[in-house]
């Protein structure tokens, strides 16, 4: 069994599968490399509301301070930093990632990790040479820099907005008027309007629609905002999987998605975790995908405030309420009344002993303690499956 990971800011996808290396008829290739997948996991990360949170926090402690009418000496602001440090939202996606990658190696004998250590190559963006001419002009070329576009332009149309169509590159300064295949003067742009474009340059293309004009070049001039973020927290990750002494394989986005061409393979964020790596076929997978989404333990707060921040009404101290405590997963059986029938799913406690619960079709409020069971404790998570992508 191996384990392909696919980290990623919102998502993270990860694939348990056996690997093997087929003999390849011909005797002069090497053995081909065969995956089949076993069971699939889709990591919903909380990172954003996180840093909102501690955003609040910060300015709420600012305003009490200003708030004081007094001089309040400044903290010491040269502090430092352990080596390795990340801050807590992006911690959270590279704890929870291992927490699952652990949960696995206990459930199966797990003999080598493959993650995606970088999303593209920025400095194979800068310097064609850096790894060779070979390499430039190898299966690979031109995928690292079409997985960098896709990200910069959302994988949308930059004229249009559509999105789910064959998009092209497309030059914003054409070649005909002097313009370069820099990574700066490319954009993606579905068929149509890349025809209807033609050789114009952009100005002239978009004289119109002067709005599209300056979002398009203020977009060109801007850099991808957490490409850094993800990347520490994708070397993170990968220092943390070499702590487990199994075997890492590392690999790029563009290698990824290069394999899901090569498989005709739909993209998901579970399949892109499937190829990861060196593979050559990809015989199956599993149907269906647990989808684990962070929730969090609660919060420390001891009140609900109005839209102007005055305390609305007080929160128990205690979390455990008739037995149950938000977040538990429980089956609730009602025979009478407005909520009759059997209801799975999350729990949200009230004192009163009238519990809600969020089912898979929604939420269920007003349901008596005496009708639920406990099924789970919760753990921080909320679990879910789905359909995994199918080929066309």
């Amino acid at each position: 069994m191996q384990i392909g990971v696919d980290p990623g800011s919102r998502y993270t996808g990860i694939s348990l599968f056996t690997g093997s290396d087929a003999v390849s008829p011909k005797p002069v290739a090497e053995p081909a490399v065969v995956r089949a997948g076993v069971f699939s996991i889709e990591v919903q990360h909380r990172g954003n509301q996180i840093r909102e949170k501690l955003t609040a926090r910060a300015a709420l402690r600012r305003g009490r301070r200003s708030r004081n009418l007094r001089y309040r000496q400044p903290r010491f602001d040269n502090r430092t930093r352990s080596v390795g440090w990340l801050a807590p939202s992006l911690r959270h996606r590279v704890e929870t990632t291992m927490s699952w990658i652990s949960r696995l190696q206990r459930w199966a004998p797990v003999a080598a990790l493959h993650v995606e250590r970088v999303a593209f190559d920025t400095q194979l963006l800068q310097d064609p040479e850096i790894a060779g001419r070979g390499y430039q002009q190898g299966t690979l070329h031109g995928y690292e820099l079409r997985e960098y576009l896709l990200e910069k332009w959302q994988r949308k149309c930059a004229y249009c907005g559509v999105s789910g169509v064959p998009l092209n590159l497309d030059h914003i300064r054409p070649r005909s008027r002097g313009g370069s295949d820099r990574a700066s003067n490319l954009t993606l742009a579905c068929i149509s309007c890349n025809q209807t474009k033609g050789n114009q340059p952009v100005e002239v293309f978009l004289a119109g629609r002067p709005e599209m004009l300056a979002r398009i070049l203020a977009q060109v001039r801007k850099p991808l905002r957490d490409a850094a973020a993800v990347s520490s927290t994708r070397w993170a990750l990968w220092k943390s999987l070499t702590v487990t002494g199994l075997p890492v394989h590392v690999a790029s986005g563009g290698r990824t998605k290069y394999n899901r061409h090569r498989t005709n393979t739909p993209k998901s964020h579970t399949l892109d975790a499937l190829h990861v790596g060196v593979v050559d076929e990809v015989t199956g997978w599993p149907v269906r995908v647990l989808v684990a989404t962070a929730t969090g333990r609660g919060t420390y707060t001891r009140t609900r405030t109005d839209r102007y921040g005055f305390p609305r009404l007080r929160l128990p101290r205690t979390k455990l309420h008739h037995g149950f405590q938000t977040g538990d997963l429980v089956r609730a059986v009602v025979r009478t009344g407005a909520n009759q029938g059997t209801h799975v799913g999350r729990v949200a406690v009230r004192s009163t002993g009238r519990f809600n619960i969020r089912t898979a079709t929604g939420l269920v409020q007003g349901i008596g303690h005496r009708y639920v069971r406990l099924l789970q404790r919760g753990d921080g998570w909320t679990y879910s499956r789905q359909p995994e992508q199918q080929p066309a």
